[in-house]
Order: C-alpha cells, then sequence, then structure tokens
C-alpha cells in the first residue's frame, strides 16, 4: 500500500493545476486538499482490493492475483467515475479547470486525470507487489 499512498500522493500534486483551487485556493487550502484527497486515495484503495479479494480470491495474493488486481482497479475506476460525477455536478465541492480534458460517459462529462489515476495506479501498485513477492520467492532456500 505505500506505492499506491506514495504515487496517489504525487499524482494528487500534479494534477493540481486541472482543478479551480489551484488559481483560487490559499496554499493552506491546497494543501488541506491534497492531504484530504490522498487518504481518500488510500481508503478507496483499501476498500476496493478488500471487497475484490473478498468477492473474487480469498486465497489472494497466493492466488487469483490478477483477478482480484483488475476487480480492485475497475472498482477503483468506477467509484471515481461516481464521485467526480457527485463532486462535480451534483454537490459542486470541487470544479475542474479549463485544463482538464473532459471525457463523456454515459452522457456526464468526468475529469481524466482522476479516471486514469485509477486506471494506472493501481495495476502498478500491484505488479510492484507481483515483482516483490517473486523476488522473494527465488530468495528463499526451501
Amino acid at each position: 500500500m505505500s506505492v499506491i499512498l506514495l504515487a496517489n500522493f504525487i499524482w494528487e500534486v500534479f494534477q493540481l493545476p486541472l482543478y479551480t483551487i489551484w488559481e483560487s485556493g490559499s496554499r493552506r487550502e491546497i494543501a488541506f486538499a491534497v492531504l484530504h484527497c490522498t487518504a481518500g486515495d488510500l481508503l478507496i484503495a483499501a476498500l476496493t482490493l478488500g471487497f475484490a479479494h473478498i468477492t473474487l480470491g480469498s486465497n489472494w495474493p497466493s492466488g487469483h492475483f490478477w483477478r482480484v488486481a483488475a476487480g480492485a482497479t475497475g472498482l477503483g475506476v468506477a467509484y471515481t467515475a461516481f464521485s467526480e460525477w457527485l463532486n462535480t455536478s451534483v454537490e459542486r465541492n470541487w470544479a475542474y479547470s479549463d485544463l482538464m480534458p473532459i471525457v463523456q460517459l454515459a452522457g456526464v462529462e468526468i475529469g481524466l486525470s482522476p479516471l486514469l489515476q485509477w486506471a494506472i495506479i493501481p495495476p502498478l501498485g500491484f505488479v510492484y507487489e507481483r515483482c516483490r513477492q517473486t523476488m522473494s520467492k527465488s530468495r528463499d532456500p526451501t
């Protein structure tokens, strides 16, 4: 999870100009947003992994590794699409700047950056974990 946490923190910092808070927020508000969103990212990652683990492969990570990884990633992308719609269109908790690339999903406009965040970071975390497991097994003398 540390790879997921660090990668999401970095992503949150770099995507700041894609949100209006970059121009309108104080330094304190921006810092809070990055920390708040990174904590939310960690929670989403843990919950989607937990749900995928329970429903798709109870003996994960030794078995069904990629099925659970794909399930958790898909859940993360789906939740992010819902959350972005809810927070930008319904509750208006945040807004995109003109720099945010927008995609249409089922007639709803959603920022591309947060979708890519959840399509890229979890798989990278899973690849890292799989490599770590493989290297650990290759060093095991038994």
